[in-house]
């Protein structure tokens, strides 16, 4: 092969009914000579092919594809996509159609061959009702059976195909030629209600299925969402104009508006704002840019403008790179339902050819009555074989699943993580939003005054700041009793990378960095010095405010961790399972949280191909790994981990591409989803193992293997009641998933929330014999906002001995009692009546 020659291509792929199409397609791309390799994504229903230009042509391909009964869409314009969903949703609409017209026609005939098969022309009504059902609504069962069979092979379609057909034309004989039987002392039935349910049956599934794997490429459509169409360029005449991000090619002078994102990867040339680059790193501090600052597609500017030259367009930026990244990891993994496609290429011919030599032993062995005999005995061995229960053992676990993880807020997006839980050895954590509350808050704030008016000058000052974490501080403030309001600030003046000043009363005063003080020669206290080193070795983010002449207070910013991670992830770690940490933050806030969450092995400063590549090293030693994430940036390492989790008040996208979504943000759930999982798993599993051996049971019964024994031969109307409740036992033990307890009895305590008071080291234990400190957590009602949750936070902890945590989602408060002993709830609610308001405390 030419290396120069060699290109790589996605190709839509239309026509694919199930895994053994997505393999025989494959297989097809895999032969064509010139194809170096080719990978088949039957979720996404796409084709990527590696090939040499030289040999082969994306004409060759589609010719090649279309051979085998498929089609591919080989137009690399860019309607190509548009095309393939077009066709999908054409598809889930003609099988919404047929699915409900068959269920309409199925209906009275099951009910007619259960109940009033003795009314007058009770076999006569059900031919006419099932005729439709067999020959239109099912038509595309017997088409894909027919291209099957033409490159000889089978999948769930011939199975389908052929035993509905069978009992269709078996019950139409004994409809009109009953005397054939009845001469021979045989009672004819008929079995149109078993044809007609079975494909009403497998449409459904096929509907659900086709549902499902039009969401598969949500997270694409998003991420691809984040790159605006239009941007304003310079041209060539000197004037900014608006154009199609198409246009803009490497060299450009693109401006950036305050709200507006970044259309291609480039590096700033004048200005500077701060630019929200979580969907890359997760933080949610927005970043200073400024010449010459690299700025990435995708991300949002904030409040300030600046021009940029593009550097990186298209396929090229770090958004494309992120994009490419989960097609690829999503596409590297297998449905569980390919297990039953594989089996079924085996069963099918396996029962044609069982059915097939029933006959022509009945006929060689029994000369009297082995043609009648015979015909019978291959009838029911088909009809006994129907792939119903075969159909339904995934799709039946998998919903009971679902509606019961829901119940525990836990989502499960499809199988494919179902397969893989059970053999999880190693969690990996995003910090931003996972672990912490995934936003900046003041956590200490030191006073070297108690005068309130300079206080109040500090909060009024940072609401004229543009620096994101001002917003934290102005939060702070809005939950302060007894600060003075209208403070006027005048001559507002932001410092690039230091902070902000403005004048009050006459006054100068600053609010920043201490390299703003440092500067502006402002004597800071040796009290407030000791403090903010405390903050810093904490990995807490420090703001000074000073008049002219000395520093008046120092303040601590941090992401807070979740009062539920610590004792969540020391049950993973009793569990046996390896906890890691990744993070986008630098090395000292990484190490400050996981000393606090108790996590051992950590990663700090990770790109979301950082992330990506260290759960391939981690795969790569064998683990098998599960990522927890919530931001943008987490969506191509949870694509790649063998089990995805998203936390529920994280972004759209890192849920799209997740497996499963905890609701709560708790990550107290993973070890519950992991044991759902397992369950659920092992449910499949039994239901696969329950059809199967029903049929390695019932084929030889029907085939006559009893009758030189008792005279024993079953009558495919009792083949056809056999059938019907190897699908009730199948569904009956999916619906024991509902009795399962996959929480705890009891949820673990979760570790004190409140930061220490000086440098010293804590001591694990007090000395001499204490009370251990108690936990309860209670519901709270009545919080509308965080004004609400700040007032009963403040009462809870008013009350001596108790250490209280209260958030918004969920509306709870976690109450440590430091002499062991909780508290009656009318105690708690009668502080809070005093001291919050009308909020209504309760034991959950």
């Amino acid at each position: 092969m030419n290396p120069s020659a060699i290109q790589k291509q996605t190709f839509p792929v239309l026509g694919m009914s199930c895994a053994a199409c997505a393999a025989r397609v494959d297989k097809t791309l895999n032969r064509q000579p010139g194809v170096c390799t080719a990978s088949v994504n039957y979720a996404a229903a796409t084709a990527t092919v590696e090939y040499d230009a030289s040999q082969c042509s994306p004409g060759a391909l589609r010719k090649a594809v279309q051979d085998a009964g498929y089609d591919l869409v080989t137009d690399t314009g860019k309607d190509s996509a548009q095309i393939a969903e077009d066709a999908h949703t054409r598809r889930y609409r003609d099988l919404r159609f047929r699915t409900l017209c068959a269920i309409a026609l199925a209906l009275p005939v099951a009910v007619i061959g259960m109940f009033f098969m003795d009314m007058p022309y009770a076999g006569w009504t059900m031919w006419i009702l099932s005729t439709p059902v067999v020959f239109w609504l099912g038509r595309g069962f017997y088409i894909n059976a027919w291209k099957q069979l033409k490159h000889r092979s089978a999948n769930m379609d011939t199975l389908v195909a052929n035993s509905t057909g069978i009992a269709y034309l078996f019950s139409l004989f004994n409809l009109f030629f009953p005397e054939f039987w009845l001469e021979r002392g045989v009672t004819p039935h008929v079995y149109f209600e078993a044809a007609s349910v079975i494909i009403a049956f497998i449409l459904l599934g096929r509907t659900l299925e086709e549902r499902a794997k039009g969401r598969t490429s949500d997270s694409i459509k998003k991420l691809m969402g984040l790159q605006p169409r239009t941007v304003t360029r310079l041209n060539a005449e000197g004037e900014w104009e608006e154009t199609e991000i198409g246009q803009v090619v490497p060299g450009d002078m693109l401006a950036v508006k305050p709200g507006e994102r970044i259309a291609v990867d480039g590096r700033v040339s004048e200005g500077h704002s701060y630019v929200d680059e979580s969907m890359l790193s997760g933080e949610p501090v927005p970043v200073l840019k400024q010449a010459p600052d690299e700025v990435y597609a995708g991300t949002i500017n904030q409040k300030g403008s600046f021009c940029f030259r593009a550097e990186k367009v298209g396929a090229d930026t770090l958004l494309a790179h992120i994009i490419r990244m989960v097609q690829d990891a999503q596409g590297s993994k297998a449905p569980v339902q390919k297990l039953v496609d594989k089996i079924a290429g085996i069963f099918v011919p396996a029962i044609m050819g069982t059915a097939l030599l029933t006959f022509v032993l009945w006929l060689a062995l029994s000369p009297e009555n082995g043609f009648t005999h015979g015909l019978l005995s291959a009838v029911t061995v088909l009809i006994i074989a129907c792939p119903c229960a075969l159909g339904l053992a995934t799709p039946t676990a998998i919903m009971v699943g679902i509606g019961k993880g829901a119940e525990q807020g836990i989502l499960i997006k499809d199988a494919e993580s179902l397969e893989t839980a059970r053999k999880i050895d190693t969690i990996v954590l995003d910090k931003t939003g996972t672990i912490t509350e995934g936003k900046p808050v003041v956590t200490d704030a030191v006073w070297d005054t108690e005068d309130k008016r300079l206080q109040a000058v500090f909060y009024a000052l940072e609401r004229c700041s543009e620096h994101p974490l001002a917003s934290a501080v102005v939060r702070y403030a809005e939950d302060l009793p007894d600060i003075p309001a209208h403070i006027l600030i005048e001559n507002a003046e932001s410092l690039t990378g230091q902070g902000i000043k403005g004048e009050s009363d006459g006054k100068t005063f600053y609010a920043g960095s201490l390299r703003l003080l440092t500067e502006n020669r402002i004597a800071v206290p040796a009290r407030l010095q000791d403090r903010a080193r405390a903050f810093a070795s904490e990995a807490k983010t420090v703001i000074w405010f000073s008049d002219a002449e000395t520093a008046l207070g120092v303040f601590a910013i941090a992401d807070r961790i979740k009062p539920t991670s610590r004792p969540a992830i020391e049950a993973l770690q009793k569990r046996g399972l390896t906890v890691l940490m990744l993070t986008g933050d630098n090395a000292a806030t990484a190490k400050a949280i996981a000393a606090q969450a108790g996590i051992k092995e950590y990663r700090a400063e990770m790109l979301p191909q950082h992330k990506a590549e260290a759960i391939r090293q981690l795969q790569a030693e064998g683990r098998h790994v599960a990522m927890a994430g919530d931001g943008i940036n987490d969506s191509s390492a949870l694509a790649q981990a063998d089990l995805s989790i998203a936390m529920g008040q994280g972004s759209d996208l890192a849920m799209d591409v997740a497996k499963m979504t905890l609701i709560s943000s708790d990550l107290s759930k993973i070890a519950d989803a992991i044991r759902l999982s397992v369950f659920t798993t092992r449910t499949i599993r039994q239901n696969l193992f329950w059809a199967f051996i029903y049929n390695l049971i019932g084929v030889p019964v029907a085939a006559g293997i009893l009758y030189p024994i008792n005279g024993f031969l079953l009558n495919p109307m009792i083949a056809g009641a056999a059938m019907a409740m190897s699908s009730v036992s199948v569904v009956t033990n999916s619906l024991r998933l509902r009795k399962k307890r996959i929480g705890k009895p009891e949820a673990p305590a979760p570790a004190p929330l409140t930061e220490p008071e000086s440098d010293a080291p804590q001591a694990l234990a007090p000395s001499g014999p204490q009370p251990a400190p108690a936990s309860r957590t209670y519901r709270v009602e009545g919080m509308m906002c965080n004004h609400c949750r700040t007032y009963v936070e403040k009462a809870l902890n008013s009350i001596e001995g108790v250490k209280a945590q209260v958030t918004l989602e969920p509306p709870v408060a976690t109450l440590v009692y430091a002499k062991g002993k909780a508290l009656p709830v009318e105690t708690l609610q009668q502080v809070i009546t005093e001291k919050a308001g009308d909020y209504t405390i309760s034991e959950e």
